[in-house]
């Protein structure tokens, strides 16, 4: 599989900008598996069927200078700054189902050589024990399926606690009383830092790398439009 790098591989880009670049990848980049990995600052991003305003608490971030993004992909809210990182997947497999599949082994795979006892769920969470490290979402685009997911390595958990607000019937449900007893934070499992880790991550996962160009960036960046929503843009100016 391809680890796909940027030409300008430390200059930190909005959210925006990798999930456009996850969609250029799938109709541009003529590998069958291909693989990145990202961070960005504060921010929010909620799934393509959620209504915003039951999820996020808008004037939390305004305050705190979280920024707000809609995916393409289904699931739920999660929040993500520079202290865990994003994991996209993108593959010629057309049925979602396997590229789900394939993506959690792969995650499992990493934590393991960790000495992490992991497991995934038929919502095709990461837990370690019964507490989630990674979520993941998947859409399909003709040809490709994309899998992201988030992995928690140390996130600040008072933003989000606070930045996303899900309906209290919903963690009822479950029988949680709060977003902190559901998850868990992989520095608590292990002693590699997270530069570590992600080199752990393209090590066990990649065999080679493709570069993008500028023209390619460009392109990204002029795609990057489309996931830019000017009410959300308005609402936390």
């Amino acid at each position: 599989m391809k680890y796909i790098a940027l030409p300008d591989h430390k200059v930190c880009r909005s959210l925006s900008f990798y999930l456009a670049m996850e969609e250029y990848v799938a109709r541009h980049v003529g590998e069958p598996d291909c693989f990145f990995m990202w961070q960005v600052m504060p921010s929010v991003i909620f799934g393509r069927n959620q209504v915003a305003a039951n999820e996020v608490d808008f004037d939390y971030c305004q305050a705190h200078g979280i920024r707000v993004f809609r995916r393409k992909s289904g699931g739920g809210c999660v929040y993500a700054d520079m202290d865990n990182v994003m994991l996209s997947f993108i593959t010629a497999e057309e049925n979602v189902g396997l590229a789900f599949n394939r993506f959690v082994n792969m995650v499992l795979l990493v934590l393991r050589k960790m000495g992490i006892e992991a497991t995934g769920t038929r919502h095709n969470d990461v837990m370690i024990g019964d507490r989630k490290v990674c979520g993941t979402a998947c859409y399909h685009l003709s040809g490709h399926s994309i899998v992201h997911s988030t992995m928690l390595y140390s996130t600040n958990m008072e933003h989000m606690l606070h930045a996303i607000t899900p309906p209290a019937e919903k963690l009822q449900k479950r029988g949680i009383e709060s977003v902190r007893q559901r998850v868990t934070l992989l520095k608590d499992h292990t002693s590699l830092g997270l530069d570590e880790v992600k080199r752990l991550i393209r090590d066990t996962l990649c065999d080679g790398e493709r570069v993008l160009t500028p023209d390619e960036v460009a392109a990204i960046e002029r795609l990057e439009q489309d996931y830019l929503d000017k009410d959300f843009i308005n609402l936390l100016q």
